[in-house]
């Protein structure tokens, strides 16, 4: 039997900075909403959030995109509306998010509304460099609590391409032994994640990544080397990819992790990161026996997963304040600094979940 994925990429939809951008976001927000069966009322707020965060782009941004994600957790689907760009910065965090205000020529509604909107409102900037600003709406709002850790990423293919070869994934290590009095989704529990590079771009890339997903899916082993080895005999007869599968325990504060070919696993922890190092070759082709390497992931660590199309010579110490935030925030600003424009991107942030 299959275990079953906590999150993987869902649909994503990128949307440049022109001057249709306010009309193509709530027309797409509008879209996702009701498809993930965000009720019409609902759909009305994501649609305001979507236009205002797109004109905020469209007027303000030296540079930007804004990201519509399908944000899968489970049985659970939520719609990310997320701004991203590359300055000015808001000098004026605190005034910005007051209720109410608003650049001129926009809804009126400001930051502060538009968290209210939402289910869940996030934002990080760096004056001069850029601003994330994310906006979640739960297609359930009575969702259970998911208790232990949180996580979230961000995948954009190549320009010109509509598929892409990256992709990652998240499930438990293990399904739960015992049962308890307590409630589950309170209990920490370990997860296994998954950073997938499909070799090259286009369709043949993305097939191996979508090999990649399956098998891990499938597997049922519960140490990273173990479900390389699945994910190699799985994908015989792909491309191959670059892999990463990292066990993370944040209630013990252990991880465990093994990685083949060219991606980036790192621990961030107080403004200093430790990279875990891959083996050389291809999952598909020639899967070395690599030892498995263990880290500390204590108190407010938070682990960065991501492809060969993100410079990995980012430094945590070069974003004060990031690594507090929420993962699709996280993912969002590491991507702006650190992403090519000329190649397939994945990025995939956990970090221990907050209290209830």
């Amino acid at each position: 039997m299959s275990a079953s994925l906590l999150s993987w990429p869902g649909e994503t939809v990128w949307l440049r900075v022109d001057v249709g951008l306010p009309m193509a976001a709530r027309r797409e927000a509008a879209r996702l909403a009701r498809r993930i069966g965000i009720d019409e009322e609902r759909v009305g707020s994501v649609e305001i959030a979507a236009t205002e965060a797109a004109t905020n782009l469209q007027r303000h941004a030296t540079d930007g995109a804004l990201v519509l994600r399908v944000a899968l957790e489970g049985e659970h689907a939520s719609l990310d509306v997320l701004a991203t760009d590359t300055g000015p910065g808001i000098a004026d965090l605190a005034g910005a998010l007051r209720d109410g205000a608003s650049s001129a020529g926009t809804l009126g509604v400001g930051l502060g509304a538009i968290a209210r909107l939402a289910d869940v409102f996030d934002i990080h900037t760096l004056p001069g460099r850029g601003t994330a600003v994310l906006a979640r709406f739960h297609a359930d709002r009575d969702r259970p609590y998911a208790g232990g850790v949180e996580f979230g990423g961000l995948t954009r293919p190549i320009g010109g391409e509509e598929m892409c070869g990256d992709t990652w994934a998240v499930r438990y290590a293990e399904e739960r032994a015992t049962e308890s009095d307590e409630d589950p989704e309170s209990l920490p529990r370990p997860v296994l994640a998954m950073m997938c590079d499909g070799l090259g771009h286009g369709p043949q890339a993305a097939r191996a990544g979508e090999v990649a997903q399956e098998a891990f899916r499938a597997s049922r082993a519960t140490r990273p080397q173990q479900v390389l080895e699945d994910l190699h005999r799985a994908m015989r007869g792909t491309r191959g990819a670059a892999v990463a599968v990292v066990r993370a325990d944040f209630a013990r504060g252990r991880l465990e992790f093994a990685g083949v070919g060219n991606t980036t696993t790192c621990v961030v922890t107080d403004g200093r990161r430790a990279s875990l190092l891959s083996s050389p070759g291809i999952v598909g082709a020639h899967l070395p026996r690599a030892r498995p390497v263990s880290a500390d992931a204590g108190p407010g660590s938070v682990l960065v997963m991501h492809s060969d199309g993100l410079n990995d010579r980012w430094a945590a110490d070069g974003f004060p304040g990031l690594f507090a935030r929420r993962p699709p925030v996280i993912a969002a600003q590491i991507l702006r600094d650190a992403g090519a424009r000329r190649d397939d991107i994945g990025v995939l942030v956990l970090k221990q979940a907050p209290p209830r």
